[in-house]
């Protein structure tokens, strides 16, 4: 139903806040698991990703998944909290201006990189780290086209605050 996602955006769409929290939630849970299997940061960013990747690209449903912000949300969060953190309040204040998730996804995903340069200069994995978040970043974006589209020809939903029709 709904756009056919199996992520949480649609799910909150679809099923509303009772089913479409949870299901946030469990996507961020399972990028933070994934992340914390090893203590390594190079087995913690492999594991993180395939979590993503294994999300966006599920073969459960064909292949075809969500759109994995959630999943990196939680990835991160369990590799770079400060970073991460910075960035979910940049995406809840574009949400919140916005009314579309998809408008906060796309802005945090283009200022992540920046921000794990910033937070993490001084690391000794800070190319692994900011390939890292380019990758995902890139990977957000890619999976954001159609709501792109969507928003440069104003038919974008938004995800609340829409005023419902009277029948």
């Amino acid at each position: 139903m709904g756009s056919g996602n199996i992520g949480a955006t649609n799910a909150l769409r679809v099923l509303g806040p009772r089913w479409g929290i949870p299901v946030f939630l469990l996507d961020v849970a399972k990028g933070t698991a994934a992340a914390l299997l090893t203590t390594n940061p190079v087995g913690q960013l492999a594991a993180g990703i395939a979590s993503i990747f294994g999300h966006v690209f599920s073969p459960w449903v064909r292949f075809k998944g969500g759109r994995g912000v959630a999943t990196s949300l939680g990835v991160f969060l369990a590799i770079l909290p400060r970073a991460t953190l910075v960035v979910f309040a940049f995406w809840v204040l574009l949400v919140l201006v916005s009314r579309r998730v998809s408008v906060g996804s796309v802005g945090a995903a283009l200022v992540y990189p920046f921000l794990v340069i910033a937070f993490h200069a001084e690391s000794s994995h800070r190319r692994l780290l900011l390939a890292a978040a380019a990758l995902v970043a890139v990977l957000i974006v890619v999976r954001h086209i159609p709501n792109l589209k969507r928003l440069a020809s104003g038919t974008e939903p938004p995800t609340f605050g829409a005023k419902k029709a009277n029948p």
